[in-house]
């Protein structure tokens, strides 16, 4: 079953338990991936809706903390909730052990010799790892690596 499918169904099961939180977060995912078919003029494919989700954690991760440091915990709980949501539909998140060996490999793969090469090797790192890894956790692995 396609993402898209997924969230569609799982749009519809909100929708009869009334829970309101999960339905305007899906539809809220389901706007995004709509906004990047006009725009692209093409079909969303699970990997592109995977990027779409990140980026809608993200986004609330940072929401998050802005309200958490305003003394806004009732958004920020709100916001957190729907970040529990959309990670219902992310694959599963690798084990620092796991971003440790893929950027190793990278490394070893591109040849890199120092934090000059850091470009080349995230560009790997980031086809490899979408979805399955916070980018900036693997850049800050990767930074330690390559300055060794």
């Amino acid at each position: 079953m396609s993402l898209k499918t997924r969230l569609n169904d799982d749009m519809k099961t909100a929708l009869k338990a009334k829970d309101q939180t999960a339905l305007s977060t899906i539809r809220l995912a389901n706007a995004e991936i709509k906004r990047f078919e006009v725009d692209e003029r093409s079909e969303a494919d699970d990997a592109k809706i995977v990027a779409i989700l990140g980026k809608m954690i993200k986004q609330r991760k940072d929401s998050a903390a802005i309200y958490s440091q305003a003394g806004r915990q009732e958004m920020a709980a709100q916001e957190l909730a729907e970040i529990d949501i959309l990670q219902r539909y992310l694959p599963e998140m690798l084990s620092a052990e796991a971003i440790e060996a893929a950027v190793a490999a990278a490394i070893a793969e591109t040849g890199a010799a120092g934090m000059a090469d850091m470009g080349k090797v995230m560009g790997v790192l980031k086809t490899r790892l979408a979805g399955q890894a916070d980018m900036a956790e693997v850049s800050r692995l990767l930074k330690a690596a390559l300055s060794r």
